[in-house]
């Protein structure tokens, strides 16, 4: 090989890196934006809310009844009867005609809560005065709780005035 041949190699190898060179040289790299972001990690939804419904109140008996006999059980409901109705219970002797007289059974259960009632004598001429005091009894319950029987059925005479007022025959004040 001549020296001029190696010489142009060389130089062909050099113009070529130059041009190499220059073409680099007029590239420009701009930087990228950085990227977006990433979005805030989203919380799960949480987990429903598993609420037990509310407890049904069960009426608790405010005494119990310490009665033996149905007889002695009549006392304390009729007690409690005009304790829960005081500005509905007639005060002093019935007057001689009475507007209603009805003999009511009502069976109570060991927590003192109704379970039935049936007539005996029912007022039938006053239709009102029945319902309503199947209302009264119903709406005076828990009445005592008849512990020493488990349960009871009681049977206790209501007489009922023209004003809607009322005695119990267990407690009456009698009649003129």
């Amino acid at each position: 090989m001549n020296i001029f041949a190696s010489l142009r190699s060389k130089q062909v190898s050099l113009r070529l890196m130059a041009g190499m060179a220059a073409i680099l040289a007029g590239c420009t790299s701009t930087p990228l934006p950085p990227p977006p972001p990433l979005p805030a990690p989203v919380a799960p939804p949480p987990a429903p809310l598993v609420v037990a419904p509310p407890p049904v109140p069960v009426p608790v008996p405010t005494y119990v009844s310490s009665a033996v006999t149905p007889r002695a059980y009549r006392l304390d409901a009729a007690s409690h009867l005009y304790e829960r109705n005081v500005k509905r219970v007639y005060r002093g002797k019935m007057p001689p005609l009475l507007y209603a007289v009805g003999v009511l059974q009502i069976e109570v259960d060991g927590m003192g809560l109704v379970t039935s009632t049936s007539w005996m004598r029912a007022p039938s001429h006053a239709p009102e005065v029945m319902a309503e005091i199947e209302r009264t009894v119903r709406l005076a319950a828990p009445y005592p709780a008849p512990v020493r029987m488990g349960r009871v059925t009681y049977t206790d005479t209501w007489l009922w005035h023209k004003s809607g007022l009322f005695q119990l025959d267990t407690l009456t004040e009698g009649q003129l």
